[in-house]
């Protein structure tokens, strides 16, 4: 049988763009273009020049890329002509070979949101694909809220979409926009539209994640007949989120029926990148990455129990529905007081530590982290911490650096601009091969503002450690967590620290304490550890 071929709109620069906290520059655009092309999508929709400065600058010197760069914007407005529309006129003053327009597919939007007649929306939208096709452009008709419409008045909803595509709309996008319609709705109103006389080549889906639905939507109008998916990296988006294309990407090109059914311009060696290209986004973002996103989270591929443990060791495929490796991913054993030997072995297996069955300190390892486990810690997240204890119980953990003391002070004061700032110093005193360091640093940012004591205590720690220095000066904090265990005069605090360096490994290190700074400098010490052994930093 003949395969279909899907084509994948991305409009993370734009749609994603409209995520609470997120705000692009134009180098960042830029930068994520580049991420976006090298995946092998078909469309990048690079947001809408004109609105704002930052889309007017990066469409005055747009990325060049494999994909389709589209602009993107309104259809005219009522009583302009399209080529008299000075918003109009500015996304095609981009000269993108693709433009994308959306307009009103839902009478109660029509009446009450744009105010006009019903026969004007729909002469508007006709009005402006006649003046793109005469552009000679790839017009793509964004149907906002289709599926609302259609439910509300399904003649009307008809009769917009068919406005555009018989003016000349090369796609017609029908858009769940308020993400409410499920997946079963969204497959029986694409089957009632391409029976209308629209053909499923011409149609795309473009679905909201606010029912959590937002892939499965999409999944189900793929195989109702629509042969565009747009959607956005990580799931981007207002409100809940579009749907994610670090989720439909893989399902589309792995999972039967769309695997043997379709193609992507996703090819599985780009397929390979998902994953770093999902953290990238969030690095650019400064966004924490979500452990339990599909396919590329941390926790993605994570056993935690020892039966699935033992089963994994003999047969991956019993408990993971994809080898790891085909998104960028890898499998994670973690330690805990569920594990047993079982998961202990593969663990350290993992980290390149080979254990005899019959090691009696396989037997030390797990009541040891019981043990500690009982005092607050948590090493089911914390695998570097793991490591480092399990290389101490087999004697291959190097004595690297010795801390002989610490100190933090946070002050309050008013500067200049008589405000009141906070600022913490730290000095740290370590001894390293016999040689004594005192190391002294603030916490004072690159944009002045204070960062906190952990952060000056990181910073004075791995300020100068003699030889070792080439070996962490890339090391980065990128997340600090903190919780409270246990109550009243037994509560300690928990802290969880995740670095990452300049080769994109990430590891995450555990302290536990009455006191959070304490707990905290734990953490620092491991993580540091942790790359000298990783490294093969020699004692």
């Amino acid at each position: 049988m003949a395969r279909d071929r899907l084509y994948l709109y991305d409009t993370t620069l734009r749609d994603g763009a409209q995520t609470q906290g997120v705000q692009f520059s134009a180098k960042e655009k830029h930068k994520i273009a580049s991420v976006l092309d090298g995946l092998g999508l078909d469309y990048i929709e690079g947001g809408w020049p004109g609105a704002n400065p930052t889309d007017t600058e990066f469409f005055a010197s747009p990325p060049v890329t494999r994909a389709r760069f589209t602009a993107f914007g309104m259809t005219k407005r009522q009583g302009r002509s399209a080529d008299n529309d000075d918003v109009l006129a500015a996304v095609l003053n981009a000269g993108t070979a693709a433009v994308c327009l959306v307009g009103k597919a839902h009478d109660f939007h029509v009446t009450t949101a744009l105010g006009i007649g019903l026969d004007d929306n729909v002469a508007n939208i006709r009005d402006s694909f006649a003046h793109l096709a005469t552009l000679g452009r790839e017009a793509l008709f964004d149907a906002e809220h289709f599926f609302d419409g259609y439910k509300a008045n399904p003649t009307y909803a008809l009769e917009v979409i068919h406005a555009a595509f018989g003016a000349g709309a090369r796609w017609i996008v029908l858009c769940d926009t308020n993400g409410g319609t499920l997946p079963d709705d969204i497959a029986r109103i694409v089957t009632a539209v391409i029976a209308s006389g629209i053909p499923g080549d011409h149609l795309g889906i473009h679905t909201h994640n606010d029912t959590e639905t937002a892939v499965a939507g999409s999944l189900a109008a793929v195989m109702a007949g629509v042969r565009q998916v747009q959607g956005t990296l990580n799931g981007l988006g207002e409100r809940c989120g579009n749907a994610n294309l670090t989720t439909l990407i893989p399902t589309l090109l792995l999972k039967d029926p769309y695997a043997s059914r379709f193609d992507i311009g996703v090819s599985h060696d780009a397929l390979r990148g998902l994953r770093r290209a999902s953290r990238l986004l969030d690095d650019i973002l400064n966004r924490v990455p979500t452990k339990q996103a599909a396919y590329v989270g941390a926790s993605a591929f994570a056993h935690k129990s020892g039966l699935h443990a033992s089963a994994i060791a003999k047969d991956p495929t019993t408990y993971e529905h994809i080898d790891p490796a085909a998104v960028g991913n890898s499998r994670i054993v973690p330690m805990s007081n569920q594990a047993g030997q079982s998961n202990l072995r593969a663990r350290l297996a993992d980290a390149g530590i080979t254990v005899a069955a019959d090691n009696p300190a396989l037997a030390r390892i797990v009541e040891r982290i019981k043990e500690r486990e009982a005092q607050g810690y948590a090493y089911d997240t914390a695998q570097a911490s793991f490591e480092l204890l399990a290389r101490a119980e087999l004697g291959l953990l190097p004595n690297f650096f010795e801390v002989k003391r610490y100190r933090v002070t946070v002050e309050r004061r008013r500067n200049k601009r008589n405000q009141m700032v906070s600022l913490s110093e730290a000095v740290v005193v370590t001894k390293v091969q016999g040689q004594k360091f005192l190391n002294v640093s603030e916490s004072l940012g690159p944009d002045g503002s204070d960062r906190g004591p952990v952060n000056a205590l990181a910073r004075a720690l791995a300020k100068d450690l003699g030889p070792y220095q080439a070996m962490i000066d890339d090391i980065e904090l990128v997340d600090f967590k903190v919780r409270i265990t246990g109550g009243g005069t037994e509560a300690v605090t928990r802290v969880i620290i995740d670095s990452e360096d300049g080769q994109g490994n990430r590891w995450s290190t555990v302290g536990v304490s009455a006191n959070i700074v304490d707990a905290s400098f734990d953490a620092l010490i491991d993580a540091i550890n942790w790359k000298l052994v990783r490294d093969g930093a020699q004692a």
